[in-house]
Formats: structure tokens, sequence, C-alpha cells
């Protein structure tokens, strides 16, 4: 089987450290993919990104575990939102692409998040269907050891960003086949009625996050959250999140090209930038 990163460093019990792909082609996702050995996962964002989920995250994931088996986890979030009823069939094809992880934005409670684990799993741990001719290919094992593996491979995420999924967070993480809970700080901090981070959440956000991150834990699931930068993953490892994002294609690209131009004018790098 292909080296699924993210989950050996779950087994090595550190923190897995990633990167937000939101430019759409297979050159941006295998750049990114190849820019550290220290990522153990990159996720395809099909929310908020420009990447489609067909056939665009497959061709991503294609390009990635292309890389062999040092490559990072392959994780992808769907556009559909735990508020909508198109979670099942978008699911469906993330995994069906070959991600190792699907990642649900707005999941806000215990009901939703059992059916998005239902249709993450094949029989009898859910009721996700098999057909697609390519997926077994794409973790490099055939498909009846596809079948027999996925439910304990794949790794079955959602996003707590709304103020019912903070009142709900205990029954949620409680829920069997969830494996992280991830932190959405933007839409949680506007979702509680504070402005977005900007680069650090409100002090009160900050508090909500640390509830979740203990609720998470107490139910032995890995807390996962979005940082913009460096120096806030290193703040969130220390602080004992699981599952971290360190940049973004966009923001890293877009950071280095104005430090660059501002060194190139006599200036000091470290001058602020729009980053997300």
């Amino acid at each position: 089987m292909t080296t699924h990163a993210l989950l050996q460093a779950f087994k090595a019990s550190k923190p897995a450290f990633g990167a937000w792909i939101t430019l759409p082609g297979i050159l941006n996702a295998r750049a990114v993919a190849q820019a550290s050995p220290y990522l153990s996962w990159v996720m395809i964002d099909c929310e908020h990104g420009l990447t489609s989920l067909q056939p665009g995250a497959a061709e991503s994931i294609q390009a990635i575990t292309g890389l062999g088996p040092n490559a990072p986890s392959p994780l992808v979030r769907i556009p559909a939102t735990g508020f909508s009823n198109s979670t099942s069939w978008q699911i469906k094809y993330a995994l069906d692409a070959g991600a190792r992880g699907v990642l649900v934005p707005m999941v806000s409670n215990a009901e939703k998040a059992r059916e998005i684990v239902a249709d993450s799993r094949f029989p009898p741990g859910g009721r996700r269907g098999f057909g697609s001719p390519f997926t077994h290919g794409v973790w490099g094992i055939d498909a009846t050891e596809y079948i027999q593996s996925a439910n304990e491979h794949v790794v079955v995420m959602i996003q707590i960003e709304t103020q019912e999924a903070v009142q709900n967070v205990e029954a949620i993480a409680a829920v069997d086949g969830i494996d992280c809970l991830f932190i959405g700080p933007y839409d949680l901090s506007l979702s509680l009625g504070y402005p977005a981070p900007s680069p650090d959440p409100h002090p009160d956000v900050e508090s909500v996050i640390q509830d979740v991150l203990r609720a998470t834990h107490k139910e032995g699931k890995k807390c996962a959250i979005y940082c913009s930068s460096g120096k806030q993953a290193l703040k969130r490892a220390q602080e004992g999140f699981d599952i971290i994002n360190v940049a973004s294609d966009i923001g890293a690209m877009s950071e280095s090209v104005a430090a660059n131009a501002i060194v190139a004018l006599g200036g000091e790098p470290g001058a602020p930038a729009s980053r997300y």
C-alpha cells in the first residue's frame, strides 16, 4: 500500500503538519506536496479553493501520490457543508478519487456526523458504495485489498466552525468513526460574532478553541486547526493540537513575492502581508 504519512504521524504521536492547496492544477499540487519533507498531509480545498471535485481532485491526488513513498497524504475538503444534503455524493467523489481522508465543513450536530461516517465507510461500518476502477490503483493495491482496508485507513474529518457545533461538540466528538475535529477559526469567529483572526483569534474565540481541543481529546479523537503561518503552527503544536496547517499555496506565494519586492527596494523583510 502507498505510504499514508498522516496515519504514520498519528502512530508516532507527533503533530502532523500540512499545507492548504487552493490553486488548481496538478503542477501546483505537486509543487506544494514536495515543498517540504516535514509535511504529513496536504488539503485539496474544493470548498473555497479553485479545484473541482471531478476531475480536478482526482488529478491532483494522482500527481501527489506519484511523488513516491514519501509523499504527504492527499486529503480533500468537499464543497458541500454540513447544512446541505449534498455531502453524501461529494464524499463519494472525493474518496473514489483516492483521497486518504475527507473533510466536511460546518458540521454542527452529531446526527450529521454519523451520516458522514456512514458515507465514508464500506458496509458493515457504513453505506459507501464501491465501483470506481481507479481508487485502489491510486492506493497502490488491488480492489479486494482496498475494500478490506479502506475503513481503517480513510481519515474522516469534520469542521467545527459554528456556534451550534460548539454547543454540541461533546456529542460530535463522541460519534464512532469520526477521527478528527478540525477547527476553522475564521468561520468560527464570525459565527460567534467576532471579527476574523488577524492573525490570531479574539481572546473569547480562543477560549472556545481551547474548549473544543479539550472535548475532542476527552473522547480520544484528534483535534486539528487551520493556521496561516509557521509561528502560529508552533504555538498550536505546543498546545497539543494533533493536525496543524502551516501555510496555504496562495498565502506563501503572495508573502514571498511581497517580501522579496521589499528587499529589492532596499527595505527589510518581514513587513506585514495579507495571508490566508
